[in-house]
């Protein structure tokens, strides 16, 4: 039988953080408050000043995950007076240049996006999902995120010239999957880094809730049961809850009264596991 504990502060993260221990964490999975958006609830941080704000914070995060996790940010652009905000990739540059790995970057086709009309755009239908690391090592576990390979590669063999039925990924290192013993005969294969979930409609508990499959993707894809996993922006709970629910312990940070009492109720501090 194991333990496992679901710890959750009340407070501001750039400070409740500073109470955690040096490489504790494996995983780091969150979904901050976007530039200038939800304003009544988290008072919206303008897009000009977002980097500045979120820098103290990343600087703590990178103190507290282990050589070996991974912080994967879940976060989008938007857009003001007609164009398309700069402040992700302004966060990129300067994560880096604080210590980090921008390792991956992930997209989050939102499938069940509904219709809308813009003068000069079309509607959002996507979020990134940018993966960072401390070191370029890191744990990583592929074989739990497989999907089934369907139909697909009987018809890109007909297609395939003759060098290419032969290629050999050892030989030119390019990863772009021609070497056809990677899933010819294969049941399940390797996922694209492009993530094909529906939006999470029905919870009225929080104004930007994602959906479970979400943040069970990349616990699946980073942790293994018992490892430590933190989300340093809480809101409704979802990583925290999927967490205990795949016997990974957690740590979740609320600045807000409302949805930290809402946390208390909803999920148990301490789970026991018999294996």
């Amino acid at each position: 039988m194991i333990e496992i504990k679901t710890d959750i502060f009340l407070g501001d993260c750039k400070e409740v953080l500073k109470h955690l221990p040096d490489n504790c964490i494996d995983l780091i999975f969150t979904s901050p408050p976007y530039a200038d958006q939800r304003k009544n609830t988290y008072g919206g941080i303008q897009a000009e000043k977002y980097v500045e704000w979120f820098l103290p914070i990343s600087n703590e995060l990178l103190r507290v995950l282990k050589p070996t996790g991974t912080f994967v940010l879940n976060i989008k652009e938007k857009v003001i007076e007609g164009e398309r905000s700069t402040y992700v990739l302004e966060l990129i540059f300067e994560l880096r240049k604080q210590g980090w790995f921008w390792t991956e970057e992930f997209i989050w086709h939102k499938k069940n996006s509904y219709p809308g009309k813009w003068s000069n755009r079309f509607r959002d239908s996507w979020e990134r999902l940018l993966q960072f690391n401390k070191d370029k090592k890191f744990n990583m576990y592929q074989d739990e995120v497989k999907v089934p390979i369907g139909d697909w590669a009987k018809g890109r063999l007909k297609n395939l010239s003759e060098t290419d039925k032969i290629r050999d990924n050892a030989k030119n290192g390019s990863g772009f999957g021609k070497n056809i013993s990677n899933w010819v005969g294969k049941e399940t294969v390797y996922p694209t880094n492009v993530l094909h979930f529906a939006t999470e409609c029905s919870n009225k508990n929080h104004p930007a809730a994602f959906p479970e499959n979400l943040p069970e993707w990349f616990i699946k894809l980073f942790t293994k049961e018992n490892d430590m996993l933190l989300d340093p922006f809480a809101g409704s709970g979802t990583t925290l809850s999927v967490a205990q629910r795949m016997n990974r312990n957690s740590v979740g940070i609320e600045i807000l009264p409302e949805y930290y009492d809402m946390l208390k109720k909803n999920i148990e501090p301490i789970k026991y596991v018999i294996l």
